[in-house]
């Protein structure tokens, strides 16, 4: 096996991409074992370290998303909405908008589903709801209505 060399910024980049997705990988399981959960957390967090060295405000936001997808699954409320919180900060004051910033209501709308705070889910349900119809791309709006619709209310 050839050995790899990659500047400081391909490693973290490529780190970054990979635990994103090995997040993904856990999450969806149906069930996982508590190590399993363990390493689903400690790898949302690794990722977002990751793009924290290399990546944008994009990347920070979505970092800031999975760990509060994350949390919503373990379940852990008050995680998911701090990080979550997190995710709209970074969106509001970089000005993105589009798929992320919907994204961004929906996991406080998640957050506080699991939080079982039903006044604040149907909060940020509706901005959510409403940011997703400014969703430019048709795949991406589909993929978030599909989404949202798991929000329990």
């Amino acid at each position: 096996m050839e050995n790899e060399k990659f500047t400081e910024v391909e490693f973290h980049k490529k780190m970054a991409v990979e635990l994103y997705n090995f997040v993904w990988s856990l999450m969806d399981k149906k069930e996982r074992s508590q190590e399993e959960t363990d390493t689903m957390i400690h790898s949302a967090h690794a990722s977002a370290f990751h793009w924290s060295k290399v990546g944008k405000p994009l990347q920070f936001s979505i970092g800031e998303w999975q760990i509060s997808r994350v949390y919503t699954l373990v379940p852990i409320p008050e995680s998911a909405i701090f990080h979550a919180k997190r995710c709209l900060e970074i969106c509001l004051e970089n000005g993105i908008e589009d798929f992320a910033l919907a994204y961004a209501y929906e996991s406080l709308a998640r957050a506080y589903s699991v939080a079982n705070d039903k006044e604040q889910t149907q909060f940020y349900l509706a901005i959510a709801k409403e940011k997703g119809e400014l969703i430019k791309e048709q795949d991406d709006k589909e993929l978030f209505f599909s989404d949202i619709a798991t929000v329990q209310n």
